[in-house]
């Protein structure tokens, strides 16, 4: 290759500044003007260093796109500072060539996106301003509305059974004189037993899959945990009220619960001072009081135990509270809201209150474990999910009264 004359240069061809390009129409007229002289030189005899020329028409493109660029960014943090652009507008922005303020807006619009995929937004004012509304990652619990009387009483797994026996000895014979050569007295024990059949205790939830997948609260955990709640919450009141039909639990208040004699029941007004008393000594045998039983009763009258005062305004009864439990003057207690309260005006009489005896004279059956399970399948277009729970139990009082049973009696 020959060597290349380099032809003469203008000084304004390699050193035009800000201010050139600024001017507008003046800098397209000197970048033209350029070109020809180019186009000029390459069609005549000169010879044209050409390396150097493609140098200097790289360093031209390359000053004249960082001035566009920054007259760009100027006139985009302008709009800003004057409300007429929105902040998401600053995502054009390079990092560390703007203002605090713009990544701050970035940052600020890429919550409320998120604020409303979860369509958790509001708007304030008339500015129309959207601000995401924060919420907590956990889900804080409700009052229990469990009692606490399923746990305590005999539990019997008998899993893929249908029904169950439970025998119980009503009582022992008495003995008695005999003359000589006559035949014994009989005197033989009396048995009986206690039918549990299996009932089928269910319960059913729908939620959508955005409960499931865009909130960070466990609302979907709440709803599963539900499902258990709401099957011990059926059962701890059927112990008491089942009516003991076909699928339904014998409670301890039912005429199906064979094994107490309905005579045995105590009747009460009010709640005195000499209801507790009461209650302990109807209880039990002839030749002993119990020790061990458990008062179950509704929240209401454990309040007008506690309210009780003597002429002096001394509690009468010291109620001491540990939530579902508790003592009255020592007494175990156990609150149950399948009690109809003695203190309440709207509890008619003959309706059962409370009941007295060791909670082992109660049994529950597991014919099955509890079964939950989550299915999309069902209204699967509508994107619902389902949740559906089973257990089948039974129950039983299986002691001879073993519950002394309190009723409601008409005011004296």
């Amino acid at each position: 290759m020959k060597n290349l004359k380099v032809i003469e240069r203008k000084p304004f061809a390699l050193s035009l500044n800000i201010q050139h390009f600024a001017g507008g129409n003046q800098r397209l007229i000197e970048i033209e003007k350029r070109k020809a002289e180019i186009r000029t030189a390459l069609e005549g005899t000169e010879s044209v260093d050409m390396d150097a020329l493609e140098t200097e028409l790289r360093n031209l493109e390359t000053e004249k796109n960082e001035i566009q660029q920054r007259e760009r960014r100027a006139a985009i943090a302008k709009g800003i500072n004057v409300g007429d652009i929105e902040g998401r507008q600053t995502s054009e922005f390079i990092p560390g060539d703007v203002p605090n303020e713009a990544q701050e807006a970035r940052k600020s619009a890429e919550q409320r996106g998120k604020a409303l995929k979860e369509n958790r937004s509001v708007t304030v004012g008339s500015s129309n301003v959207i601000m995401p509304r924060h919420d907590a990652s956990d889900i804080r619990p409700t009052f229990n509305e469990v009692s606490s009387l399923i746990d305590r009483v005999t539990h019997k797994p008998l899993l893929g059974g249908e029904s169950y026996r439970q025998p119980y000895l009503k009582g022992y014979g008495t003995g008695d004189y005999t003359a000589e050569g006559a035949n014994y007295t009989d005197a033989d024990p009396v048995f009986d037993y206690a039918q549990i059949n299996k009932s089928k205790i269910t319960a059913y939830s729908e939620d959508s899959e955005e409960v499931l997948k865009l909130p960070d609260a466990d609302y979907d955990g709440e709803v599963m945990k539900n499902i258990s709640v709401a099957t011990r919450k059926k059962i701890t009141r059927e112990i008491l009220i089942g009516d003991g039909t076909t699928n339904h639990l014998t409670g301890i208040f039912s005429t199906a619960a064979t094994a107490i004699v309905a005579s045995t029941d105590l009747e009460i007004s009010a709640i005195d001072d000499t209801t507790l008393d009461d209650i302990i000594y109807s209880y039990g045998g002839d030749e002993d009081v119990e020790d061990t039983a458990v008062l179950i009763l509704n929240k209401k009258d454990l309040k007008a135990f506690a309210k009780l005062r003597d002429i002096n305004g001394k509690k009468i009864y010291n109620v001491v509270s540990n939530g579902n439990t508790g003592t009255i003057d020592g007494v175990p207690f156990i609150i149950n809201s399948a009690c109809k309260a003695v203190s309440d005006t709207a509890t008619t009489v003959g309706q059962y209150s409370m009941a007295y005896g060791p909670l082992s004279n109660y049994m529950l059956t597991i014919f099955s474990d509890l079964d939950v399970q989550r299915s999309t399948d069902y209204k699967f277009k509508q994107g619902m999910i389902a949740h559906r729970g089973s257990v089948f139990v039974g129950g039983n009082v299986v002691s001879k009264n073993g519950f002394l049973r309190v009723k409601k009696a008409a005011a004296v």
